[in-house]
């Protein structure tokens, strides 16, 4: 059974960084953990870590992070569907929130459950996706001041997501700018200015993020250590917190070219060879896993010398050429994972999770 590990050590090594980073930085980040999946033993290692905020998009997560500690301030990262508004009260301390209907909706929740529901709003910044309109935030804001059982401790903005646009100095300047119009305006305290994510990171490098954000809400860039801005490692931090191992369960000397009249595949693919290759042989291995657990796009051999073939729904056929390492059937082989492979794999209930 393929099966994917999380490196404790790594990941606390990749925290500490950050911490460190946003300490000087005086920024309050939370931690996204919706990569988790809601993996439970991944969550208990992650909570060790002495993360003050945590934020998902599951409100299943946010009851299991509850569970195991039920003191640890939760973000619900995504505006809430009406019928979850009584789960969200219950298992978020904070939610991010665009119409006002709903959070009239989750006043009225709170004060049942005997609440007051925290909520950042969120604001469009040309990403397109969640966010209340700049020419509107004030009417939105004075709404919802008025509003019972709600308090409102922010505002916050996504970008890169959907597609990729970048922040820079004057988005985020923007934010801030948004911000303390508000506070003058209805003479109101606003917390937290949550401009940043993992992307946001390398502002902080080139000095280019505004003081005026406060507050990160990062994840892949602690599981992963990448830079997201610029999509590669980012010096001094892991990047392989978590491996994949795929076991060989068929190696065999096989031609390079399919013989037979040729269609599309399960993907619906339909595939082009060279003709130099007919009559060639290599060495073809397939492991367990498949486009039910990720795309091969989405993951990499840590042996340079061993290449992808394609895939079907449960088995992915890799080429060993030669086969110089005397690979054999059982041998597990190894991979690292991007973003959305490392979600693929840690939401299939198909690949065992374990913690080194």
């Amino acid at each position: 059974m393929a099966f994917i590990t999380l490196d404790q050590k790594k990941l606390k090594s990749n925290y500490d960084y950050l911490e460190q980073l946003f300490n000087k930085q005086h920024i309050q980040w939370s931690v996204v953990s919706k990569l988790l999946c809601g993996n439970k033993d991944f969550l208990s290692v992650l909570l060790q870590l002495g993360i003050k905020q945590i934020c998902d998009s599951r409100i299943s997560n946010l009851k299991t992070i509850k569970a195991i500690n039920p003191d640890i301030e939760t973000i619900y990262i995504k505006p809430p569907a009406k019928r979850s508004v009584a789960n969200v009260v219950k298992y978020a301390d904070i939610s991010m929130n665009t119409e006002v209907e709903t959070i009239r909706l989750l006043a009225a929740e709170a004060k049942k459950q005997n609440k007051t529901h925290k909520i950042i709003i969120m604001i469009e910044l040309g990403e397109l996706r969640e966010g209340v309109m700049g020419d509107d935030l004030v009417a939105f804001y004075a709404d919802i001041f008025r509003t019972d059982n709600i308090e409102v401790v922010g505002i916050g903005t996504n970008l890169s997501c959907l597609y990729g646009v970048l922040p820079n100095n004057d988005k985020l300047i923007q934010m801030s700018l948004y911000k303390q119009l508000i506070e003058a305006k209805f003479n109101k305290k606003i917390q937290y200015v949550s401009g940043g994510s993992s992307v946001t990171i390398p502002l902080i490098f080139q000095n280019l993020l505004p003081k005026g954000i406060n507050h990160f809400r990062v994840g892949e860039t602690l599981f992963l250590g990448t830079d997201v801005y610029n999509d590669k490692p980012l010096p001094h931090m892991h990047s392989d917190v978590f491996k994949l191992y795929a076991e060989i369960i068929e190696l065999i000397e096989k031609p390079q070219v399919p013989m037979g009249e040729m269609g599309t595949n399960v993907d619906g693919i339909s595939y082009e060879f060279d003709e130099n290759l007919v009559g060639q042989t290599s060495y073809r291995a397939i492991v367990d896993i498949g486009l039910l657990d990720v795309e091969e796009k989405h993951i990499q051999a840590i042996d340079k010398n061993i290449s992808f073939v394609g895939a079907s729904s449960d088995m992915l056929v890799i080429d060993l050429g030669d086969n110089k390492k005397n690979y054999k059937v059982g041998d597990l082989l190894e991979f690292k994972l991007d973003y959305m492979g490392t979600l693929r794999i840690l939401n299939s209930r198909y690949i065992e999770k374990k913690v080194r």
